[in-house]
Formats: structure tokens, C-alpha cells, sequence
């Protein structure tokens, strides 16, 4: 008898100590299925393009025109210009990717000849819309092609031009925020979602 009555306050403890347990967790929330990666390094390779060129892309047709000019100091790019340094380096990559010569003696495009936001938006669209339909283009086995780096006397493969891409126009696209914020302006990455 004395067992018994030792085995029922064990579970008369247990139950008591799990009901306030219980109580304390937050419910759980249906599971959420996340989609799976096709396991192409192209498939990420172009997601990743791509996410990083519709952020600029909005910046581009976004930002007032009328401070297009605007630079923080003196020694440093104007908005126009860094947009313009964005997609000439793409079309760089682009034409080392096709085996192209490169030639690096060109400077970036002249602001003169982009003058209207329109004009700098479409050619910065342009440059990313060229890379995009490279890495289609060349596909998985693309991402392996040996090719001569633009800037340096070596052989890289594609997968690692795009990522020099992807990481140079990564982190333009933080200079431009700054460009933003010091304008009172808030990027359109950061607004609150409608």
C-alpha cells in the first residue's frame, strides 16, 4: 500500500510541475515548409545576382534626380557615378566570362553621356540583365569554365567572377545607403513594407 501511495505522488508532482510548464511555452506555431535549394550552383548563383541587382535597380529609379550629383565628399564617386562604376564593372565580368578582352585603360562611363536618372536606371539594368542571361546561358557547367581574370594575371573560373560581382556590387549598395540616410532619405530596401 505504501508503494502505491509513493507511485501516485510521484505522478501527482510530475503532473503538477508539467502543468505550469505546459502554460509557459508559447504554442507552437505551424511548421513552415522551406523550399529546397535545386543544388545547381547556378540556380543560387543567379538568385543571388539577381537579389542584389533588383536592389540597386530600385535605387537607381528611386533616388531623386535632382541630387543624382550628390557626393559625400569631394573625393568620392557622385550617386551617377558609382551607379555607372556598378554596371561598367558587370559588363567587364560579362566580357571576361565570353573570353573577351577587357580593356582596363577605359574609365567608367562618363556621367555626360547618362544624363537623365532614365538613362543611368536602363544601363545599370542592362548590365545585370547581361550577366543574368551569362549564367543561364553557360548554366552548371558554366560555373566551372576556367577564364582569365579581368584584373589580375590568372585563370578563375566563372563561379568565382560572379561572386567578385555580386560582392562588388554588395557593397556599393551599402555606400549607397549612406548616400541615402545622409540625404534624409530612407533606402527603399529598409521602408516599411505596405
Amino acid at each position: 500500500m505504501r508503494r502505491v501511495f509513493i507511485v501516485l505522488m510521484v505522478f501527482a508532482v510530475l503532473a503538477l510541475a508539467a502543468g505550469p510548464a505546459r502554460a509557459q511555452s508559447p504554442a507552437k506555431a505551424p511548421a513552415k515548409k522551406i523550399p529546397k535549394s535545386s543544388g545547381r550552383m547556378s540556380d543560387d548563383m543567379i538568385n543571388a545576382w539577381n537579389s542584389v541587382a533588383r536592389k540597386l535597380i530600385v535605387m537607381a529609379e528611386d533616388f531623386p534626380e535632382d541630387k543624382y550629383d550628390y557626393r559625400p565628399t569631394a573625393e568620392v564617386r557622385s550617386f551617377r557615378q558609382m551607379m555607372l562604376h556598378i554596371a561598367d564593372v558587370n559588363f567587364l565580368l560579362a566580357k571576361a566570362v565570353k573570353g573577351q578582352p577587357v580593356d582596363l585603360a577605359e574609365e567608367d562611363p562618363s556621367a555626360e553621356k547618362f544624363r537623365t536618372r532614365k538613362e543611368v536606371a536602363d544601363f545599370l539594368t542592362k548590365s545585370f540583365a547581361e550577366g543574368a542571361a551569362l549564367i543561364q546561358e553557360k548554366g552548371e557547367r558554366g560555373m566551372r569554365q576556367q577564364v582569365k581574370h579581368p584584373f589580375a594575371e590568372r585563370l578563375v573560373t566563372t563561379h568565382s567572377l560572379w561572386m567578385l560581382g555580386i560582392e562588388h556590387s554588395g557593397e556599393h549598395y551599402g555606400n549607397l545607403v549612406v548616400y541615402y540616410r545622409l540625404n534624409g532619405l530612407v533606402p527603399p530596401a529598409s521602408r516599411p513594407r505596405k
